[in-house]
């Protein structure tokens, strides 16, 4: 019998910590030969784009895709991820994916931040106060000893009410900052997540030692960090070189301009299976582009299907 889950569902039995965990898991058996993965494709329909993404995880024994289309207007958004038995081909699950890919999304630049941040880091900023970016405060509270946190995005209200909610939620001093350059001014860890076209984020706001993820573009028009902060890194780790290859603007547009190299950059993969020092000294400045693979979210479904079958939760369709 397959297994259905709504977002509510999803959400209780996703927690961060543990969906950073299974992201681990699947980076390192990627790193082991174990998996398989699809970029993103696109259909582009007469009002937006259908999109479809695929992975398999023989570490985790399940395989899976989750497709969405993004329409104009409330209702053009919906994401289903569907989880298959490795072995056998059978469908487990049919999932609603809008919050899983929140806490995926999040979760990945928690992992990318377990390996590539300082361990001493303690301050973080955010620019961007939207849906995902709650999340990516919330994955590196969960990596590391967070003291203050900083946020910033275009609409005061926005980033006031984010202060305010994630000061609560997180128990922990986050304030609202008038200025992008003042927001990331002595940072150890720096978050870009927007649907900015050109960069919010400059190479020289950035302290000796700091990390970021960028997270927010997957589309080669859109760039979130100008080239100084790509020529300033030390390390540059992305989750899929391939799909990075066709939707980091962020790299992208100085690689055409000969000011980046491809071989320059590593997968997250090599870093967790330890091939690839994601922080090589105190004073290196790391860059995580984050675009979002399938795999993520074959890692944290596999996570809440299985918790599910054990806790009774979901309901099974009759097929």
């Amino acid at each position: 019998m397959t297994l259905f889950l709504n977002e509510k569902e999803v959400v209780q039995l996703l927690p961060m910590g543990e969906c950073i965990q299974a992201l681990d898991e699947a980076f390192a058996h990627a790193g082991a030969g174990q998996t398989e993965l699809r970029p993103r494709s696109r259909i582009r329909m007469p009002q937006g784009f259908f999109h479809f993404m695929a992975a398999a995880d023989a570490g985790h024994g399940v395989f899976g895709y989750k497709a969405y289309p993004s329409f104009a207007g409330p209702k053009g958004s919906k994401s289903i991820v569907n989880l298959f038995d490795f072995d056998t081909g059978e469908l487990l699950s049919c999932m609603e994916g809008g919050r899983l890919g929140q806490i995926r999304t999040g979760a990945a630049s928690g992992l990318a931040t377990r390996y590539m941040a300082r361990a001493d880091a303690a301050t973080v900023a955010v620019i961007g106060s939207g849906f995902q970016a709650r999340t990516q405060l919330e994955a590196v509270c969960a990596v590391r000893t967070i003291r203050q946190a900083r946020v910033f995005s275009r609409r005061q209200e926005r980033r006031e009410e984010f202060a305010r909610q994630m000061s609560q939620r997180l128990e922990l001093d986050v304030e609202a900052a008038d200025s992008a350059a003042a927001c990331v001014d002595g940072a150890d860890i720096v978050v870009v997540i927007t649907s900015a076209r050109d960069p919010v984020l400059e190479g020289e706001w950035l302290a000796t030692g700091a990390h970021v993820n960028a997270a927010g573009g997957n589309h080669w028009m859109r760039r979130e960090v100008d080239e100084a902060v790509v020529a300033r890194s030390e390390v540059i780790v992305v989750d899929d070189l391939e799909q990075a290859k066709a939707e980091c603007g962020d790299l992208i547009w100085p690689e055409a301009r000969g000011r980046f190299r491809w071989d320059l950059a590593h997968e997250l993969q090599d870093v967790v299976a330890g091939r690839v020092q994601g922080r090589p000294s105190q004073e290196a400045v790391t860059l995580f582009e984050s675009l979002g693979v399938a795999l993520e979210d074959i890692a944290a479904a596999q996570l809440v299907y299985r918790k599910a079958r054990d806790q009774g939760v979901g309901q099974e369709l009759p097929f």
